[in-house]
């Protein structure tokens, strides 16, 4: 083998272990496809996350299909339905965006037009049309949503404040729309296969809301989407075209952003497109790990010649250029050359990167020792199931059973499906049952409901779930089976476990993890992440679950609390109220020792849960009758609490009045 086919084979292990394997790659997959099977409106993950990747940048965006407008190309298209019909007109639009004309037909009355849809329509010559500026906007200013998603418009999405989750409402066309036909039978070398072609019409397309910058009908104007078919071409991708893919991310969120005047001049949905055009183009044979060098340099070069020529065609409309008036001169000729010197550079270019600064300065064997690879294949598993249990819905758990029952055909997905119908049930007690209902059969039978369902859900990790249940039991006065399984979950709750929350400052596993995982290289993925994973602690809004002495720390957002302090504080409250003052004391000073751990003793701080233990501190001293050291750690934990986020301001107020 040639010293160049050992150079790639070297980096291809290389970026397994850093941007992760086919195995990783299939799993973050597949449990995000799962996690929208779970939803009852049509959700589709897309992004990086989405696509498989998880590197520094990564975002997640979600595409959610609206369930009752629906576009067609034709009025001869249209059938009777529940869906409000809208015919897309192209008619003065530009290459890949259309308007969306309300049908105006007798056969089709419009009497279930909402309030919010009916302010969405502008008057036109074309009659009544769908403003996508307009609908936007009723989306972002309504209550549908998560709070998380509701803070501003990004583009055609609502978004969170940091713009790493993206939410985009978009109406679907069922048919393949003719300006992408010629795509169909456009002359390709292998890629993509037939059976993948056919896969894709199927599909449909999707319009999103955001017109063309500096069209004159900008505001009314929808972006035609081919989301779903670039997710099926990017799944199709070999591992090889893959991390390929990737390192042109890095190349661009990585070295290139990090130059002011070019920072989102490129885009990933770019560098999307410049992979599909290089893999219709090239032999599939080409794409192999012995190769991937290669095939990285020829990617970057076809880059800089787009950029060089301001021409990179849509890949299903290539009458739209993607570079047309998108770079000045200026601008142009610097990220020529930053490019140029890059491509000049070679795979030492990323010694500048954040993900890949060390492929020259540590020798990766490509035998990775055991140990390691568990401790990484966690590292790099762990976050996806982070950011699914971040959007959890109780109203899934039933499509979930249903799509394990009728759609889990290998054994990955049954474990993927598993956990999250664990996740999901945790949740399903905190919706509150018929409330105000006094029968004793309906109370009976609303606390089995919520028993059976929070058994389930102990088995999604290793301590949270378990601490649901105790607070259960507490809310429900079993204070005795509260103890019994608080005790259980500190048990547990030893130094081989894995708190997911220390994933977003990067650590690395301790020794302990280290030999734990190493000790567990035969279990499956669940097993390995009911037993070492502990996932944030949260309680949902007004949850019945939730210890009375708590409510006011959830009456505005859903809280976290840090488990072990969580653990210790319920503890304090079942002793309390059981008269055992002894047991009440060890439990106060445990919370100290959580404080510490939680602050600047510790390695890592974290709000809130740094705050709500400081406040299960004071809350006990509040019980316990020493009202003097209650108000001073309350004030100390407002002190603490920039924006206002806790309830400790509240509860020093009550104290001092």
């Amino acid at each position: 083998m040639s010293v160049e086919s050992n150079e790639s084979l070297t980096f291809y292990k290389y970026l397994c272990q850093k941007i992760g394997s086919e195995e990783i790659v299939r799993i973050r997959r597949l449990a995000f496809t799962i996690s929208d099977l779970g939803e009852e409106l049509k959700l589709i993950t897309s992004g990086s996350q989405g696509e498989g990747l998880n590197i520094k940048g990564s975002d997640i965006d979600v595409m959610m299909i609206h369930p009752y407008l629906k576009v067609f190309q034709s009025e001869q298209e249209v059938n009777k339905g529940r869906h409000i019909p809208f015919i897309m007109n192209n008619e003065e639009s530009p290459p890949c965006f259309a308007k969306l004309c309300l049908l105006n037909h007798p056969n089709h009355i419009h009497v279930n037009l909402s309030q919010e849809i009916m302010s969405c329509l502008q008057k036109s010559h074309l009659g009544y049309v769908l403003s996508s500026e307009l609908f936007k906007l009723c989306f972002l200013n309504s209550n549908c949503f998560s709070a998380s998603y509701c803070s501003k418009i990004h583009g055609p999405c609502i978004s969170d404040i940091n713009e790493t989750n993206d939410l985009a409402i978009c109406l679907k066309c069922d048919k393949w729309i003719l300006q992408a036909r010629p795509w169909i039978c456009r002359a390709r070398t292998r890629w993509p296969a037939p059976e993948l072609i056919y896969k894709i019409i199927s599909c449909g397309v999707l319009f999103v809301p955001i017109g063309c910058k500096g069209s004159i009908n900008e505001n009314i104007e929808w972006r035609i989407s081919f989301s779903v078919a670039e997710k099926h071409l990017i799944f199709s991708f070999s591992h090889t075209q893959l991390l390929c893919y990737a390192l042109l991310k890095i190349v661009l969120k990585e070295i290139v952003d990090t130059n002011e005047d070019l920072k989102s001049l490129l885009c990933s949905y770019f560098l999307k497109t410049l992979m599909f055009w290089i893999l219709e183009e090239t032999d599939t044979y080409a794409w192999r790990p012995e190769n991937i060098i290669q095939c990285f340099m020829a990617c970057l070069q076809r880059l800089l010649y787009c950029v060089r020529y301001s021409t990179l065609s849509h890949y299903f409309i290539p009458d739209n250029n993607l570079f047309y008036l998108r770079f000045n001169t200026i601008i142009k000729e610097k990220l020529i050359t930053i490019l140029t010197n890059l491509y000049g550079q070679g795979i030492n270019c990323f010694a500048s990167s954040y993900t890949l600064h060390d492929y020259k300065s540590q020798s990766y064997e490509s035998t990775e020792s055991l140990i390691s690879r568990n401790s990484r294949f966690m590292q790099q598993i762990l976050p996806t199931f982070c950011l699914i249990r971040r959007h959890v819905r109780v109203d899934r758990v039933l499509r979930l059973l249903y799509n394990f029952l009728h759609s889990s055909r290998t054994a990955l997905s049954r474990i993927l499906f598993a956990l999250q119908i664990s996740e999901v049930s945790m949740y399903v007690p905190e919706v509150r049952q018929n409330p105000n209902s006094s029968e004793n059969k309906n109370r009976y039978y609303i606390y089995k409901h919520d028993l059976i369902h929070l058994v389930i859900g102990f088995n999604s990790d290793a301590v949270s779930g378990l601490l649901k249940l105790a607070s259960f039991f507490y809310v429900h006065k079993n204070y005795g089976a509260s103890l019994t399984v608080i005790t259980y979950a500190l048990q547990k709750y030893t130094d081989e476990k894995i708190y997911t929350r220390l994933f977003k400052q990067e650590i690395r596993f301790n020794p302990i993890q280290k030999h734990v995982l190493n000790l567990m290289k035969k279990e499956k993925l669940h097993t390995m992440i009911k037993t070492l994973a502990i996932f944030p602690f949260t309680f949902e809004l007004e949850s019945p679950l939730i210890p009375q002495e708590l409510h006011l720390d959830v009456t505005r957002t859903p809280t976290s609390f840090y488990p072990l302090s969580f653990a210790h504080f319920l503890n304090f409250l079942c002793s309390y109220h059981l008269h055992d003052i002894s047991s009440c004391r060890q439990s106060l000073q445990r919370l100290k020792h959580d404080h510490w751990t939680l602050s600047s003793g510790g390695t890592v701080v974290f709000e809130p849960e740094s705050l709500n233990t400081m406040i299960f501190w004071g809350l006990c001293y509040q019980l316990m009758g020493e009202t003097y050291l209650a108000r001073e750690t309350f004030r100390e934990a407002a002190k603490q609490d920039r924006y206002n986020a806790s309830s400790a301001a509240s509860r020093l107020s009550s104290l001092t009045c």
